[in-house]
């Protein structure tokens, strides 16, 4: 099994900065892809920015410019910073990862138990 724990959600005032934490532990052999979603109440699930490889990114619109993915490999571990908060960033975050595991050779695609980012004066 693979899990996958969050940290570093908060209540922020707009214009403010947070970094979200995601670290992966289990039987991991290697993880291909890691990325944040995130998910507002009434609204569907949305991809903010993944990272495949050790650099390849890509980004939400709505938040390029604004949020930078990374990962530090040798911790299975990805961050999210995000500057310049925003109100419409109010929204639980997911880490999502995947890749292969030490057991089988076989595929996982884990999701992480969310962390909450309120953005709020």
């Amino acid at each position: 099994q693979v899990q996958l724990v969050e940290s570093g959600g908060a209540l922020v005032q707009p214009g403010g900065s947070l970094r979200l934490s995601c670290v992966a532990s289990g039987s991991i052999f290697s993880i291909d892809t890691m990325a944040w979603y995130r998910q507002a109440p009434g609204k569907q699930r949305e991809l903010v920015a993944r990272v495949t490889g050790p650099s390849n990114t890509k980004y939400a619109d709505a938040v390029k410019g604004r949020f930078t993915i990374s990962r530090d490999n040798a911790k299975n571990t990805v961050y999210l910073q995000m500057n310049s908060l925003e109100s419409e960033d109010t929204a639980v975050y997911i880490c999502n990862a995947a890749g292969w595991k030490t057991t089988g050779n076989s595929p996982f695609d884990s999701w992480g138990q969310r962390t909450q980012v309120t953005v709020s004066s």
